[in-house]
């Protein structure tokens, strides 16, 4: 896709939008809660770099979309369970935009089978891009925000992260994993701050935060019996899936300038079904 340079400056960007003048990397950005946030950031003034690993058709797509509504999003391909690709999609999104504000760590993966089924090699693919792909990818997006001294740094986690689910010990493993990852890179990246004086009571801050979605009404839930879809639902107080879109607004608050004391903290979103 075609590169816009980004050109409003964050706190003055002529747009008046929140994000004016930010760049946000959203790995898995093209489908599901990752199309939902990189359409809610990117109507918040926020360029998109929309990461991708399958389905560039479906990623162009999603660029021309945002294009289309004034917005700006390119789009990179990689495999999150590989550090070398995301290192290289990282530096590829700092030399087409020439900086990186939000990274937004939500590509994951699923291969479902209890614990005695589950072989080493179905293990460590969940784990590689779904906890090991966010350490991979926070890396080199944290130095620079430290250099920089602001950013945004969102872990997509899940409910099943908190809570468990037979066939799924991969995945929850993973999950949960998040939790103490963004916990501690909240920590160090306050202390980084700190040290090299930068930490500022009336800028933007560089916060690391984690959000738990529930069961929400995307292509991997769809796949799910409808008979198990509803008991499911019954577990759910509010009686309903999420939508993508609910998620995608509390990343969209976090990343606001007015978050900056929002940091290390798990948000759920899940109906309250864990509570």
């Amino acid at each position: 896709m075609t590169v816009s340079a980004v050109r409003q400056d964050p706190r003055t960007g002529e747009r008046g939008s929140p994000l004016a003048g930010r760049v946000a990397l959203v790995t898995g950005g093209a489908r599901g809660i990752g199309a939902a946030i990189s359409r809610q950031l990117a109507g918040q003034g926020a360029a998109i770099a929309a990461g991708y690993r399958r389905g560039r058709d479906g990623a162009l797509a999603l660029a021309g979309e945002v294009e289309s509504n004034g917005g700006v999003c390119t789009v990179h391909q990689g495999h999150v369970g590989s550090a070398y690709d995301c290192e290289r999609v990282v530096g590829e999104v700092l030399d087409q935009h020439g900086r990186l504000d939000i990274l937004v760590n939500n590509a994951g993966i699923t291969v479902d089978k209890p614990v005695l089924k589950m072989s080493p090699q179905d293990w460590n693919e969940v784990v590689s891009v779904n906890l090991s792909g966010a350490f991979y990818l926070s890396k080199p997006a944290l130095e620079h925000m430290v250099d920089r001294g602001s950013g945004r740094i969102l872990n997509i986690s899940s409910i099943i992260g908190q809570i468990g689910n037979v066939g799924q010990a991969n995945y929850a493993a993973a999950k949960s994993g998040l939790f103490g990852l963004t916990m501690t890179m909240a920590r160090e990246a306050a202390h980084a701050l700190g040290k090299a004086g930068k930490l500022d009571d009336r800028g933007p801050g560089l916060t690391v935060n984690a959000i738990a979605p529930g069961f929400i009404d995307t292509e991997m839930v769809a796949d799910v019996p409808e008979r198990v879809l509803d008991r499911v639902k019954q577990q759910i107080p509010l009686r309903r899936l999420g939508q993508p879109e609910e998620v995608a607004r509390v990343v969209a608050f976090l990343c606001e300038d007015a978050s900056a004391y929002v940091t290390g903290q798990v948000w759920a979103i899940n109906g309250g079904m864990e509570m």
